[in-house]
């Protein structure tokens, strides 16, 4: 117990060091920030200059340049293990961001240029953006609000939401929900394979909408005049809806079409193991705000229930789930791998050999 307490006031006490870095920069600027582990805040403002903001321990360095029309932004540590480090910059508001990390935490507000953000272990939470923008971590969850562009958003273990967006949109999960609020869009792709999918926006003449779950449900929200033709499979859910549904057309036991007006959109609705669900916009809306509020109550009343337990064992249902994860695992393991794996790779190896070169040549 002493020793705990001990290293918790030496952390407590390390000297704390502070970086402060100002560059003018030209119109159409660029910003490239890479941080092992920390955090990564950046906001937006209507001055000409980027100025970055590090904290550091006793170890840790952060280096600014500015490299053609780039300013490039690297932390790093003076010697040992690398160091935790967070940055806090202000950037032009349409200034273009590449913005990376491996333990990272990373945040924009108010910034309206294209945004690229991928973490490994840490949360991406962004508002604003225009143009291109990409979200993604592994080990966290993803949220995107007030943006308009070309955008992807993907996490592999923690949920994805996006709230008052609008463009083309592509959202993808393995171990978490999708949350799609308030979406203007006439292309929208979204699935997950252990997680539910919520849908409420636009559903315009001639889009495309695709929602998918394998052990999920998926609810989506149909405007009034909607024009859209929905397809439907579920193997182990039930079909439902808060207004009639028109049948066009049956293939096999389990998928269904229905035709709504003139059927000019397309929307796919597909879940394994989950219900599939239709509502009014206001409906689901409704739903919504009761849970929000309802987890709110759960999260103050935590303290007084942290030992009660309700245990069920289910031998098929653990079966059929381990049967699923099998089956996707082998798929998901391949794809991220090749996808990650090469690049941390070469990240950790240009750390780790720098570091322990100069350990070696000290000590020897």
């Amino acid at each position: 117990m002493f020793a705990t307490l001990a290293a918790a006031m030496l952390v407590t006490l390390a000297p704390q060091r502070q970086s402060d870095t100002t560059i003018a920069v030209p119109a159409g600027a660029s910003l490239s920030v890479n941080n092992f582990g920390g955090g990564i805040t950046v906001h937006g403002w209507s001055e000409n200059r980027v100025k970055v903001h590090g904290e550091t321990g006793r170890r840790g360095r952060v280096e600014v340049s500015l490299v053609g029309n780039t300013v490039v932004v690297k932390t790093g540590s003076r010697e040992g293990a690398p160091s935790v480090i967070d940055l806090d910059i202000t950037v032009p508001q349409s200034m273009e961001l590449n913005l990376s990390g491996t333990y990272a935490d990373i945040t924009v507000d108010g910034v309206q240029g294209s945004i690229s953000a991928e973490t490994v272990n840490g949360e991406v939470n962004v508002r604003g953006g225009k143009g291109n923008i990409t979200l993604h971590s592994i080990q966290g969850a993803v949220t995107l609000a007030d943006a308009s562009g070309r955008i992807e958003v993907n996490s592999v273990n923690e949920d994805v939401e996006l709230t008052n967006v609008s463009g083309e949109i592509k959202v993808e999960t393995t171990n978490g929900s999708v949350m799609l609020m308030g979406v203007q869009s006439a292309s929208v792709d979204a699935g997950t394979i252990n997680g539910d999918v919520v849908y409420e926006g636009t559903v315009k003449d001639g889009g495309s909408y695709s929602f998918g779950s394998h052990n999920g449900d998926i609810t989506v929200s149909i405007p009034e005049g909607a024009n859209v033709t929905v397809t439907t499979a579920t193997a182990n859910g039930d079909i439902d809806a808060s207004f009639a549904l028109p049948l066009t057309n049956t293939t096999g036991k389990h998928r269904k079409t229905f035709k709504i007006g003139s059927g000019s959109a397309r929307m796919e609705l597909e879940s394994f193991q989950g219900d599939i669900e239709m509502r009014r916009p206001q409906e689901l809306r409704d739903r919504i705000d009761r849970k929000h509020k309802h987890d709110e109550n759960e999260n103050d009343n935590d303290h007084d229930n942290d030992y009660d337990f309700d245990f069920h064992f289910d031998s098929s249902q653990i079966a059929g789930e381990v049967n699923s994860a099998v089956h996707y695992a082998a798929d998901y393991a391949a794809k991220y791998a090749k996808e990650y794996a090469p690049k941390y790779a070469r990240q950790y190896a240009r750390t780790y050999s720098r570091n322990y070169a100069k350990t070696y040549r000290r000590t020897h």
